[in-house]
């Protein structure tokens, strides 16, 4: 029996309206600005606003899809959600989401007219939006009826004046899941590649109470006052009144910052997206996609990275760019202007291999055949990115919108042809699948209205930025209308951190 088609529908991008122009950042902390713009494709970052959240943004992109198309909410069997900034450590943000929802949508359809939908988080840092897209496939793909959301939302934050603050970026990305597409159906084959390593990371950061206390006594210039002494008249009941009165001795704190390694994330990167994709390539014979000796990325008309930067995925790319050339045999040929690939036993030492490598591909890059191949295949994917920033999880989806709107824009006829995915996530994990565009492709690219979206935004200055950063603002930079915003957070008792949000129409809050 052949199997149905299934894949994106429809594609909805939510970006909040503040950007910070990246070379008002660049100036604030003497970088040129050529280094960002030029080296990296980096134009602004998209910042949320007072009023937004990761709930907030991915419930915004999820009613455009539900307008836009006429959806019934009973119809939606799942929404589900991929995100590395999740609000809460057991309740899933999407369940956040589903209320907004229901509370809009409630006058029209019923009170539980979600009542039936499942919601859940994935989370693999930025590839948790492409495995709640596979799951979802898998689920449409068992039954025509079926109709699925998947919505990837996310803040990249990064500390102040860290090697990733200018990489900054929020938003979301709502796709609609069903048989029969109209944008892109893709096949349930998915290359896989993973590896438990600390390239990016959010950890629980832990703090004793001896050092939180010496830390005020250092601030107050109480040198006569002995930290030890204090934690010892700390109540030793089982009631909690205080921060420090906490039951346990460590006090751990949860930060949305990562802990990263810059260069070490992107040899993780490399090897994972190599290993996947050769696993995708060895998955695709064994099941008669393709011939033995078939190179997968000739067939491949367009390329859609995870973007971590815009200039990312052409700077990365330079292996798959390898081993075509080998796999259709013009390899020698062209690598008589490359010095000699390096071999790993040759080498002592693993990060010295590491080193060479990463600079014979860098050779790769600077060739003309590899730059005609980018220009291609990737450059398109690049030009939104470079007005928003990172999006993580989101970040693989706008580079298919922002290819799939300049493809529009040139007007060529891409029905049937063939796209290649390479997701990623830091911790490790790469996926690697293939869609193929529609025949009605176009009548639904041109309702994205992508970079209209992106020419709306609001510039903030440098000080705006810092005070938003460290969270000392409590009012909304914009007035927020026709969008979900956060109306209040519990403070106390059993809704301390409780998140309510509400629909604001103009000056109406609909609760």
């Amino acid at each position: 029996m052949n199997k149905p088609l299934v894949g994106i529908d429809d594609m909805a991008l939510y970006v909040p309206k503040l950007y910070l122009p990246i070379e008002t950042l660049a100036k604030e902390r003497n970088i040129e600005y050529a280094k960002l713009n030029r080296g990296l494709g980096l134009e602004r970052m998209v910042v949320p606003d007072v009023h937004e959240d990761a709930a907030t943004m991915a419930a915004n992109a999820v009613v455009e899809i539900i307008d836009r198309n006429q959806l019934n909410p009973s119809a939606i069997g799942r929404i589900y959600l991929g995100t590395e900034s999740a609000l809460d450590g057991a309740k899933p943000t999407a369940t956040y989401l589903l209320e907004m929802l229901r509370r809009k949508y409630r006058s029209t359809y019923g009170v539980d007219c979600f009542q039936n939908c499942d919601v859940v988080d994935l989370t693999f840092a930025c590839v948790g939006g492409v495995d709640a897209l596979q799951n979802t496939m898998d689920w449409v793909r068992g039954d025509a009826e079926r109709v699925g959301i998947v919505v990837t939302s996310d803040f990249a934050k990064y500390e102040l004046e860290s090697g990733g603050e200018y990489t900054q970026g929020a938003g979301a990305i709502a796709m609609l899941i069903k048989q029969n597409p109209r944008l892109v159906s893709m096949e349930d084959t998915f290359g896989v590649a993973t590896q438990g390593v600390h390239d990016f990371y959010k950890p629980t950061r832990t703090f004793s109470k001896k050092d939180l206390i010496q830390e005020v006594l250092d601030l107050a210039d109480l040198k006569d006052v002995d930290a030890d002494s204090l934690v010892g008249k700390l109540p030793d009941s089982l009631q909690v009144n205080g921060v420090l009165d906490d039951n346990d001795e460590i006090l751990e704190l949860h930060k949305v910052t990562p802990i990263f390694d810059g260069q070490y994330s992107n040899w993780t990167y490399q090897n994972r997206i190599r290993e996947a994709y050769l696993n995708y390539s060895k998955k695709a014979i064994q099941k008669g996609l393709i011939q033995e000796n078939e190179d997968v990325l000739s067939r491949w008309e367009r390329l859609i990275f995870h973007l971590p930067y815009a200039f990312h995925g052409k700077r990365i790319a330079s292996e798959f760019f390898m081993i075509s050339l080998k796999k259709r045999g013009a390899w020698a040929a062209f690598a008589e202007k490359l010095p000699s690939e390096p071999i790993r036993e040759n080498f002592n030492a693993l990060e010295e291999y590491e080193g060479a490598r990463v600079s014979f591909l860098r050779a790769i890059t600077k060739t003309d055949e590899y730059k005609s191949f980018v220009n291609q295949k990737l450059e398109k994917a690049q030009r939104a990115s470079s007005l928003v920033g990172n999006m993580y999880a989101c970040s693989i989806f706008l580079a298919l919108m922002s290819t799939l709107e300049a493809d529009l824009k040139d007007d060529l006829d891409l029905a049937n042809k063939r796209i290649g995915f390479v997701g990623y996530g830091s911790g490790s994990k790469s996926k690697v699948f293939e869609g193929v565009l529609q025949s009605d492709w176009k009548s639904v690219v041109s309702k994205f209205q992508t970079f209209n979206k992106l020419k709306k935004g609001h510039e903030i200055d440098y000080p705006t930025y810092e005070k938003m950063h460290r969270k000392q603002l409590k009012e909304s930079v914009l007035s927020p209308k026709e969008e979900f915003v956060i109306e209040r957070i519990g403070t106390e008792g059993v809704r301390l951190g409780a998140r309510y949000y509400a629909w604001k129409t103009a000056n109406v809050l609909t609760s």
